[in-house]
């Protein structure tokens, strides 16, 4: 059933997580370009608890069914990286089953920080806006300036996006958070991170 899948989902995610913070720890370095279902960046949400890997593409069976979030990065549906001067870090993750690392972003009220961490730097995003019903038709979601955001003008921008699974995925919910600060690793946590 469903727990099961969530359990699953959490063990993996964890395990990617966890993989991926020694691997920066012991100084390996990752190459330029990602695999898909290779976690390249984690996703922290204080609030939330959630800390989940980030992953190339929104694969359902690579990514988003192994509890990861996945960046949009198909040609059609391309959005920045973080390290962009401009643009918009679209990311999908599940809102039901497996790990359901966005289940609570509906709880995010702006000025709550997202944080992006990869190998070199923390991104620290204050969240911004809320979308609670859309299409998953309406891709608009992940322009550079999206349309419903309430931002006016280019920007670094995040947008946090849920499927659900097929069998309810009627309607998505959108989270879009600003960048307030780009931090080098070498100047430890963000604040956002210190508990």
């Amino acid at each position: 059933g469903s727990h099961m899948t969530n359990v699953r989902a959490h063990a993996q995610a964890n395990q990617a997580a966890s993989n991926l913070q020694d691997d920066w720890a012991n100084g390996k370095r990752s190459p330029g370009s990602f695999e898909p279902g290779q976690g390249f960046a984690l996703l922290h949400i204080p609030k939330l608890d959630v800390v989940v890997p980030i992953a190339e593409g929104i694969s359902s069976k690579k990514v988003l069914d192994r509890g990861m979030v996945g960046h949009y990065a198909e040609d059609g549906l391309k959005t920045a990286m973080p390290d962009a001067k401009a643009g918009n870090f679209g990311l999908a993750g599940h809102r039901n089953t497996h790990g359901e690392p966005f289940r609570y972003i509906n709880k995010l009220e702006p000025g709550d920080p997202i944080v992006v961490e990869t190998q070199d730097k923390y991104f620290v995003y204050k969240m911004a806006s809320i979308l609670p019903v859309t299409s998953p038709s309406n891709v608009s979601v992940l322009d550079p300036v999206p349309k419903q955001s309430g931002f006016k003008g280019p920007g670094r921008y995040i947008t946090l996006t849920t499927c659900t699974p097929e069998f309810t995925s009627k309607y998505r919910m959108i989270v879009w958070g600003k960048m307030v600060e780009e931090r080098p690793r070498s100047k430890g946590k963000p604040d956002a991170l210190v508990s």
